[in-house]
């Protein structure tokens, strides 16, 4: 990335190159080429499924299916799996890009959003005409699930500060994963530090149901954590302590990226996934008093930046 580039107030930020990669689906176990590219300002981040010649844009809206993975469709076409890819290009500040696709489900690669950080570092960024905005959030906003305390929600809250402020609490009964909590303000930096390595997981006796289902025909041990009550299965063990409620909060990050622009806000949880994560912003957005857009990225290479309001939604 040169000088020039990067996320910036007065300019919206693409990929400066097109990036072909290759790589087999979680759950469909099918061998999937495609590319990172750039995009025309005001284009946001679009899918492009290249065997079907149909586009589907990544907004909470166009979200279809929520068992295990985030699922957009559009149409007869459907993209699975796009949270890890969409936590590293919201992560780096990207407002547009083209991502190609010749089958239905995102590449899983190593189970993490390590390798897209990389593919994103490879194409690098550029900053193009037209206005970046982010979205307050304005007044909380919760969903929930059950009640109690085995109860699942997430909520958002107005920001304390710039940006992403993420809090995730997780609880399982294999005891190598237990109650884990995290929190980090998302940043650039925060996410290529603390969440981007951190790999998705399953348990062992999951693993023969799913696949009889049909899902997880691609994973292994090279791709996802798999954990048998106090084991770890994997011969590396973990990349963190905590790398299961690390994952979890990284695929927050993602689903949350489907809001379309970064969120300026506080987001907490608790037991929550990608259904929730969901239901969170169609909850947001069905309020016209709880948000509105702010010109300019919350973030930029870590570093705040001023908000100020622009007209509240219609």
């Amino acid at each position: 990335m040169d000088g020039s580039a990067g996320p910036g107030l007065g300019r919206r930020t693409t990929l400066a190159a097109r990036v072909p990669f290759v790589g087999v689906g979680l759950h469909s176990g099918r061998r999937i080429r495609g590319a990172l590219g750039p995009a025309a300002s005001g284009a946001g981040i679009v899918f492009l499924r290249t065997d079907l010649g149909l586009t589907i844009p990544a907004l909470y809206d166009r979200v279809v299916e929520t068992r295990l993975c985030t699922v957009l469709g559009e149409g007869p076409a459907r993209v699975a799996t796009v949270e890890h890819l969409l936590a590293a290009l919201s992560a780096s500040g990207v407002d547009d890009a083209l991502i190609e696709l010749d089958g239905p489900e995102v590449p899983i690669f190593d189970g993490s959003a390590e390798p897209f950080q990389f593919l994103i570092d490879c194409a690098g960024l550029r900053r193009q005409p037209g206005l970046p905005r982010s979205i307050e959030v304005l007044r909380p906003i919760r969903v929930q699930e059950g009640e109690g305390p085995e109860a699942a929600w997430a909520e958002l809250r107005p920001a304390l500060t710039d940006g992403l402020d993420a809090s995730l609490t997780i609880s399982f009964t294999a005891r190598a994963i237990g109650e884990q909590t995290y929190r980090l303000r998302v940043t650039p930096e925060s996410f290529r530090a603390e969440l981007a390595r951190a790999r998705t997981f399953t348990l062992a006796e999951d693993v023969a149901r799913l696949q009889a289902a049909g899902l997880g025909l691609g994973g292994g041990l090279h791709n996802a954590v798999v954990v048998d009550d106090a084991r770890v299965l994997n011969p590396g063990g973990l990349r963190f302590a905590d790398e299961f409620v690390r994952h979890k909060l990284l695929d927050v990050v993602g689903d949350l990226a489907l809001a379309g622009a970064p969120l300026h806000a506080r987001f907490s949880a608790q037991r929550s996934g990608h259904a929730l994560n969901n239901r969170l912003l169609r909850a947001l957005f069905a309020d016209p008093t709880a948000w509105r857009f702010v010109p300019g990225h919350a973030l930029v290479d870590g570093a705040t930046m001023p908000l100020a309001a622009v007209a509240a939604p219609a």
